[in-house]
C-alpha cells in the first residue's frame, strides 16, 4: 500500500482537482483491481482527500502571495487607497462648511 500511496502522491496537482467522490471511485477501482485491500480502502481514501485539501490550501497561499507580489509592481489602487462615497460626501460637507465660514468672515471684515 505504501508504494501505491507514493504513486498517488505523484499525481501532484491532479489530486487537487479530485473531489471526494472521484477519490472514492479511484480507491474503489484500486480495490477491484486488488491493488488496495478492502480494509485499507477507507483510510487510503481519507489520506488522499486530506492530501488534496492540503495541496489546495498550499496552492491558494502560493497564488495569493504571487498575486500580491505582482500587484506591488504595477500601479493599481489597493482597497485601502480608495475613498468611499461616504468619505467623499464628508469631505464635500467640510469644504462647504469652510467656504461658508470664510464667506461670513469676509462679510464681517467688509462691513467694518
Amino acid at each position: 500500500m505504501s508504494d501505491l500511496f507514493g504513486k498517488s502522491i505523484d499525481l501532484g496537482l491532479g489530486l487537487l482537482m479530485y473531489s471526494r467522490e472521484k477519490v472514492e471511485e479511484f480507491v474503489e477501482e484500486l480495490v477491484n483491481r486488488g491493488e488496495v485491500a478492502k480494509k485499507d480502502a477507507r483510510q487510503f481514501a481519507g489520506e488522499l482527500v486530506q492530501r488534496g485539501e492540503e495541496q489546495r490550501e498550499e496552492l491558494k497561499k502560493l497564488i495569493q502571495a504571487e498575486v500580491t507580489k505582482a500587484l506591488e509592481h504595477v500601479e493599481v489602487a489597493k482597497k485601502d487607497d480608495l475613498v468611499t462615497k461616504d468619505e467623499i460626501e464628508e469631505i464635500i460637507r467640510e469644504q462647504i462648511r469652510q467656504a461658508f465660514k470664510e464667506h461670513e468672515l469676509s462679510k464681517k471684515g467688509g462691513e467694518k
